[in-house]
């Protein structure tokens, strides 16, 4: 190796206080159970689970969901779907609208190699998608999006449906595949009564849409949405034909703040490991692992296995750590960590956190088991 050569954080074998920090890991165990608890719901429900690979960015992921059972994944912008296609991902739903004739033809491109789906809420869209394909020699589907409540893409109603699908009609390489109905804020209520309520609304107001259609003569092959907080209820709801979980493959910390009532539970299986670089003067200790190692919009991270150490701000490069119950330094007797001893932490948002690492360490009994790349970081074009 060059001696100018960045060393890897880990290598298989490695046990976990030999891992260069910070580092995210996947504790495998956890990771593969919430893997089969997810497959084993969508299947018992005859729903398709088509889990949305912008939670992990990462090839190997997607692949391990294919291979349980997955019809595909969703990538929320054009780009990132890029190294899913190029490790053999086959069937991708671009679950956003798109604009600009650069990413039509980006899409358009990729259609050549895999099949692809994408959202529309406007006749612009179609004329920049019909223009792409028709240059490429590709084809796509499309699936117009509804607002069932979130209020920010898509059309209101079946009229405004029908008219998008008339757009749709000049257009043979342009295959209506059925409707997007997904409500994000759902997700994060945290009460289990208050999100179940919440997402039979949205699935109300999707299944009305989907009536108004047949009513006109329009069958709707694909009601794709949902997510981890709501998907029990979307399984359960009779109108969702596929639904497009993602973070169920780690949790994180504002997913752990939901309640939880039913039998679909799953673990935290990711974690960042950072180091203690200083114990300062004794009534806290600073961590390597700050802002450019975790995002911070859904809070800040936990300690895992530790509760009487609190993780209470996050600068730039340091991550500070105090200890008591109350998140104080008054922690008593509390053996506080030392000098060089290795942390876990639990992410509060894990989409964004694995947006600023290049691999995902998986670890398995303690040890190294492989090193995964988070190829489609940085991808959001």
């Amino acid at each position: 190796m060059s001696p100018l050569a960045l060393p890897p954080s880990a290598r298989p074998g490695d046990p976990l206080s030999a891992i260069d920090t910070p580092a995210l890991l996947l504790e495998l165990d956890a990771f593969e159970r919430n893997l089969a608890r997810m497959q084993a719901a969508a299947a018992a429900a005859g729903v398709a689970l088509r889990p949305h690979a912008k939670a992990h960015k990462c090839p190997a992921i997607a692949l391990a969901q294919l291979q349980r059972g997955a019809v595909g994944i969703c990538c929320q912008k054009v780009s990132e779907a890029l190294p899913f296609v190029r490790a053999g991902v086959r069937d991708i739903h671009i679950s956003n609208e798109i604009g600009g004739a650069a990413k039509a033809a980006l899409l358009a491109q990729l259609a050549l190699h895999a099949r692809m789906s994408v959202c529309v809420d406007h006749v612009q869209q179609i004329e920049a998608l019909a223009a792409a394909t028709r240059a490429a020699g590709s084809r796509l589907d499309v699936l117009v999006e509804i607002d069932v409540g979130q209020h920010r893409c898509g059309v209101d109603d079946a009229p405004a449906v029908l008219r998008l699908l008339d757009a749709l009609g000049p257009h043979a390489q342009l295959r209506f595949a059925g409707l997007q109905a997904y409500q994000g804020s759902i997700q994060h209520l945290r009460g289990h009564g208050e999100r179940r309520a919440a997402a039979a609304l949205a699935a109300e107001r999707a299944g009305a849409v989907v009536a108004a259609l047949a009513a006109a003569g329009q069958r709707c092959e694909v009601v794709t949405g949902g997510g981890t907080g709501s998907v029990e209820f979307d399984l359960a709801s009779g109108v969702y034909t596929e639904v497009q979980p993602g973070s169920y493959v780690f949790m994180d910390g504002d997913y752990g703040r939901n309640e939880v009532a039913g039998a679909l539970r799953f673990e935290h299986s990711l974690f960042l490991a950072s180091t203690v670089m200083s114990v300062g003067n004794g009534e806290r200790c600073v961590l390597d692992a700050g802002l450019k190692s975790l995002a911070t919009d859904s809070g800040l991270p936990g300690v895992w296995g530790q509760p009487q150490l609190h993780y209470v701000s996050a600068n730039d490069e340091h991550g500070i750590v105090q200890c008591g119950v109350d998140g104080g330094v008054d922690g008593g007797d509390v053996a506080r960590p030392a000098l060089g001893s290795q942390l876990l932490l639990v992410p509060g948002h894990c989409d964004p956190t694995l947006n600023l690492h290049e691999q995902l360490v998986a670890v398995r009994a303690g040890r190294v088991e492989a090193l995964w790349e988070i190829a489609a970081r940085g991808l959001s074009r």
